[in-house]
């Protein structure tokens, strides 16, 4: 499953991801730090959406309430979450 998800509270601007079977195939981050969020991407690829989630919920950039890394745990809730939904609606 992919989606497109937009940020809230962060220098980037959206982000892409691909769900498989609960594990996340493919990422990639629209605006930001372009060499950190290339990093985050290749050590979560291939990882379990909830233990990405486990490790990064909650991390703050800054004097933010949020970050990159949090925002993506938000967006893999989101896919999450519709698949879910569009499972029981079949």
């Amino acid at each position: 499953m992919k989606i497109t998800y937009k940020t809230q509270g962060t220098c980037s601007s959206h982000i892409e991801v691909d769900i498989e079977n609960g594990i996340l195939k493919d990422v990639a981050f629209w605006g930001g730090c372009n060499g950190n969020l290339k990093g985050i991407c290749q050590l979560v690829k291939g990882m379990k959406t909830e233990d990405i989630i486990d490790k990064l919920e909650g991390i703050q950039c800054g004097h933010r309430p949020t970050s990159c890394p949090d925002q993506l745990c938000q967006a893999l809730k989101q896919a999450v979450s519709e698949k879910g939904s569009s499972i029981r609606e079949h």
